[in-house]
């Protein structure tokens, strides 16, 4: 067996044009959407991550990819430094999520044609301060949520307008032990809620599209 010199590839290969260059960011973009989509998130996130890139890529005037830790230093610490904290923080989960996406899916292949390697620009360093699970909401116990119920349900025999008051009541009571989306609440007619059909009560609706297992183990439908 004979001993060869290996040879490195990439030495032959042509350089991407500006063309191609452009095609790719944008395949690239399209391939993120997807992706996101793909996860299930709404479209209205999807836009708003891509609002952010968009800001990003108009201010960098480059390919997101080219983009260094040094770059977002400047960026976050200048050209958004007054800017809320939200939206920094935003802005920076976008770009780190991208770049993510890149790594994962085109890491090789922009190694390829640029000779960089992906790095997210975004590190422990530069990072901007907060997080988004501290913004979340923290649901009411069991206790305070029976409170708020029995105190609206009095209210109703003194209320000024009993037909909203009750409608609310009816909808949110629907919403917080059935498990009734906003908009599968307001398909409901008045016919479709049946307080006395089971132990507790049901509702049925031919617009609502919560599963039947979910208002069943939440024990208000037989």
């Amino acid at each position: 067996m004979a001993l060869a010199v290996v040879r490195d590839l990439r030495e032959h290969w042509a350089p991407a044009s500006a063309e191609e260059l452009e095609r790719f960011e944008t395949d690239a973009l399209s391939g993120f959407v997807l992706a996101r989509a793909s996860a299930g998130l709404a479209d209205g996130t999807i836009r708003g991550d891509v609002g952010h890139l968009d800001q990003v890529r108009t201010w960098f005037g480059r390919p997101l990819w080219d983009m260094e830790p040094a770059d977002a230093d400047v960026y976050f610490g200048k050209v958004l430094r007054g800017s809320p904290s939200g939206t920094r923080l935003a802005r920076s989960q976008a770009l780190s999520t991208y770049f993510i996406f890149l790594e994962l899916r085109h890491k090789a292949e922009l190694h390829r044609i640029t000779g960089r390697v992906i790095e997210c620009p975004i590190d422990e360093m530069n990072r901007p301060r907060g997080a988004k699970d501290a913004q979340l909401r923290i649901p009411p116990s069991e206790p305070e949520v029976g409170t708020l119920f029995t105190g609206w349900g009095g209210e109703l025999a003194t209320c000024r307008k009993f037909a909203p008051t009750a409608r609310n009541y009816t909808a949110s009571k629907l919403m917080s032990q059935v498990g009734l989306r906003v908009s599968e609440a307001c398909g409901l007619d008045l016919e479709d809620v049946k307080w006395g059909l089971a132990a507790s009560a049901s509702s049925t609706s031919a617009t609502a599209k919560a599963p039947a297992d979910r208002a069943r183990a939440s024990g208000w439908c037989p």
